[in-house]
């Protein structure tokens, strides 16, 4: 099996995503083929590793799917290619409520991969070796291997990892010193995606300069190459449909949110994908058995939306004529006859569902949900249901009433999503893995309108 790695960190602000995206670069400059995993629902990561680094990514998430897929996932996703980094998500050892369900930990441990964990250490000296020691101990199996000191001065760092490497039984693998002009993370703090980050490709080099410089990449590689083979059997999937499906998927700057996953299923279950963009498009794609609206910022990008009424007028006449469809969270806002630009201005939309969608003070929901169906659907039966996320500040006047969300390890709860035999729509993002059933289904009711459409 491919080598692999992960980078942890003791907490979120640590630097690991900076870090994670200096190696890569370095990686890839030294001739490794690396790919990339990213522990967690986030999409925005896989999409600034793909876009930004040019380097393959996906997610690897313990509550949308059990220790044995995620595990085969990771498998499959690693061949032909020389490491499998996988970067962890929020503190090591945290996940859902206080739990540690579906950590970085559980998943380094469920795939038995050897991790790397980023210690922050300003205003820290003899304290970090302190706060290593109890990651180290918290649980008997930690998987961790190494360590990256992030803001340390190139003066302290031999005494520091002399202080480290006196006490642990653990790499002390490099250091990054501050570099606050090189810093990631502000793409989080608000609806931007990576390619509009101005400048960002010269940090990048910047930072993989740094590394090659202060980083052991050789010994990153040496204990990526200490994972374990893993004998994982498949994940069994239904027969493909007979005949291919056209499938027509939302794709450019306002519609980016795909898990590649997801879209690959489809593809191993019949389906022939067919990109389109809402912003350019005048129509849609030909001849079409399906239809996929995915998340993303249509509110960034309302004012152009709006401006295409042709391709609207189009999707909203085919969902009329019974065109199934999945649309999640912005795509879900798409459809709405209103939507709050980000510059506080409607905008008109699709129409096909009623209401409009708008900006809220805060985040609206954020995290996991199980959702629960509350009558037949394009996906499931009454009472089914799988896993699911939620993120997003803008809310909608008509959520839908199909489903009930409940948050894993709390009381709280919600109604949510439009959904009928043909359609699904609403801010719960999917991950097909969840229940591999659902992707299926939503399938075999394309095949039904391609034959009753072929009949015609």
């Amino acid at each position: 099996m491919t080598p692999r790695l992960m980078l942890a960190a003791a907490s979120s602000g640590s630097g690991k995503t900076t870090i994670a995206c200096a190696i890569l670069q370095a990686l890839t400059r030294m001739g490794e083929h690396p790919v990339s995993f990213k522990c967690g629902p986030d999409y925005i990561d896989p999409m600034f590793h793909r876009q930004v680094l040019g380097v393959p990514s996906r997610n690897l998430d313990l509550f949308f799917s059990d220790e044995a897929t995620a595990a085969y996932l990771l498998q499959k996703n690693s061949e032909n290619f020389s490491l499998a980094f996988i970067e962890g998500v929020m503190g090591y050892y945290d996940g859902i409520a206080t739990t540690t369900e579906a950590s970085s930990w559980q998943l380094a441990k469920a795939t038995q991969t050897p991790v790397v964990l980023v210690l922050n250490c300003k205003g820290m000296s003899v304290s970090i070796a302190a706060q290593l020691g109890g990651y180290l101990s918290y649980q008997p199996d930690s998987q961790i291997k190494g360590v990256i000191l992030n803001q340390v001065s190139k003066s302290i760092y031999p005494e520091i990892k002399a202080l480290i490497e006196q006490r642990y039984d653990v790499a002390v693998c490099g250091y990054m010193p501050k570099m606050s002009d090189c810093s990631l993370e502000s793409r989080h703090l608000g609806l931007v995606t990576a390619e509009e980050i101005g400048d960002l490709q010269q940090r990048l080099e910047k930072l993989g300069e740094q590394a090659m410089q202060t980083i052991d990449l050789p010994l990153l590689l040496k204990i990526a190459a200490q994972a374990p083979a893993l004998a994982i059997p498949p994940v069994q999937l239904p027969a493909p449909n007979p005949t291919p499906l056209r499938i027509g998927v939302a794709r450019d700057k306002a519609f980016s949110f795909y898990y590649a996953d997801n879209l690959e299923l489809l593809e191993q279950l019949g389906a022939q994908l067919v990109e389109f963009s809402p912003l350019h498009d005048p129509q849609l794609p030909d001849d079409l058995d399906g239809l996929l609206l995915g998340g993303g910022y249509p509110e960034l990008y309302a004012d152009t939306l709006s401006q295409n009424r042709t391709l609207m007028a189009q999707i909203k006449a085919s969902l009329q004529n019974g065109l199934p469809c999945i649309a999640e969270c912005g795509g879900f806002q798409y459809l709405c006859e209103q939507l709050e630009g980000a510059d506080s201005k409607s905008y008109s939309m699709v129409g096909f569902l009623p209401g409009s969608s708008f900006r809220t003070p805060s985040l609206r929901r954020f995290g996991y949900v199980r959702l629960t169906a509350q009558k037949d659907n394009l996906l499931c039966k009454k009472g089914e249901g799988f896993a699911a996320h939620e993120f997003h500040y803008w809310d909608s006047q008509h959520c839908g009433n199909g489903c009930i969300a409940q948050k894993p390890c709390r009381r709280s709860s919600w109604e949510c999503v439009v959904c009928d035999e043909n359609f699904w729509a609403g801010y719960p993002h999917l991950y097909f893995y969840a229940n591999v059933q659902m992707a299926k289904n939503f399938l075999n009711r394309c095949n039904r309108f391609h034959t009753q459409k072929e009949g015609k």
